[in-house]
């Protein structure tokens, strides 16, 4: 068969990149979609969704847009034709193209946008600037509670009653010696809400709540997965020499160049810190020989080379849209071939050099 219902499709995407990797500020996941049911024959892949890729999408048949930019990001108040946001709704919806757009999610995964920029580089080794950390905790809860005592019915009574709290798990007593004692070692999770009646239960025994221990817990990290790429070059190269990789990678015939201070194009690259897109936020502060990324601030651009570390921009979607090629091949073996992947002939970055 060489089709897939939307939601079927929609369920298989969200395996591929969990949503749930995307930063907060982000509008990520089906943001446009048609009556169901759905049937997805082609599925079209864009860095932006414009008027004329849309118009691509129509003519090519599209039933479902993968935008990595989200075309729909601020709330619309009104869907018409006045504006060009407007427009792509309208479009999509009458000619029943459904619009899904994975953004930063994509730029977390450990096979996404970033890692395929790092290649740019040459052969090299990179972690994530700023790991993403696991969806949920490893057990529920955010807290840890832990006390000992030697009272057993005053223990049976602090027991009960914090099995009235809500939002309390994993409660565990063990026999444990402290000091030489026997004892009995309490200890459980609960969230915030439950943290504040759990103390207050405590407190009504200073020498219980002189014993309590709190534990934040914390998400754990997810390996090779967040946000920017702080790469380790196996050779050293000189500063021209990585310029010519990302031009070749990135198939461009410019790019912008600001050398750090006290650097030459001869200098050695040894670390390069990346961010696909807009990176200044996610590069600020990172020690490296270079930055690479599509857009900076000029400010930011300043400080860095005041740092003696050079700047490479490339345009914000240069440093993205590369990337569909190899997704358009992951995402045929990821569907298992039953869909048709295209990808946009007419998407391009707005600016150019003239």
């Amino acid at each position: 068969r060489s089709f897939m219902n939307l939601r079927e499709l929609v369920s298989a995407l969200n395996d591929f990149a969990s949503l749930s990797l995307a930063e907060s500020w982000d509008n990520v996941g089906l943001l446009v979609e048609p009556s169901p049911p759905h049937t997805v024959n082609t599925l079209f892949l864009t860095n932006d969704l414009t008027e004329e890729v849309m118009e691509e999408a129509v003519q090519k048949k599209a039933d479902l847009i993968l935008s990595y930019h989200p075309p729909i990001f601020t709330p619309l108040k009104r869907v018409t034709w006045k504006t060009w946001k407007e427009r792509l709704v309208v479009r999509a919806l009458e000619h029943r193209i459904g619009i899904y757009s994975p953004h930063t999610a994509y730029d977390a995964i450990p096979h996404g946008v970033n890692n395929w920029l790092t290649k740019g580089l040459g052969a090299c080794t990179s972690i994530p600037l700023h790991p993403s950390t696991a969806p949920s905790y490893p057990a529920e809860g955010t807290h840890r509670v832990e006390f000992c005592t030697d009272n057993t019915e005053h223990l049976d009574m602090v027991l009960s009653k914090i099995k009235d709290i809500q939002e309390i798990s994993c409660l565990t007593t063990l026999p444990a010696r402290v000091e030489g004692e026997e004892q009995t070692r309490v200890s459980l999770n609960c969230s915030q809400k439950a943290l504040l009646d759990v103390v207050a239960l405590l407190s009504q025994n200073s020498l219980l709540y002189h014993k309590t221990e709190i534990l934040l817990l914390q998400k754990p990290l997810l390996p090779h997965t967040g946000m920017g790429r702080l790469c380790t070059l196996r050779e050293p190269v000189s500063l021209s020499d990585i310029i010519e990789r990302i031009k070749s990678h990135l198939k461009l015939p410019h790019i912008r160049l600001a050398v750090g201070m006290g650097k030459t194009l001869e200098s050695p690259v040894k670390k390069a810190a990346l961010c696909a897109g807009s990176g200044s936020s996610i590069l600020k502060g990172m020690e490296a020989d270079l930055y690479l990324t599509g857009e900076m601030s000029h400010h930011d651009v300043l400080d860095a080379v005041a740092n003696g570390i050079s700047v490479i921009l490339c345009e914000h979607s240069n440093t993205e849209r590369g990337f569909l090629s190899e997704l358009c091949d992951m995402l045929t073996i990821h569907l298992q071939n039953k869909i048709n992947i295209i990808v946009s002939e007419k998407d391009r970055d707005p600016l150019q050099v003239a």
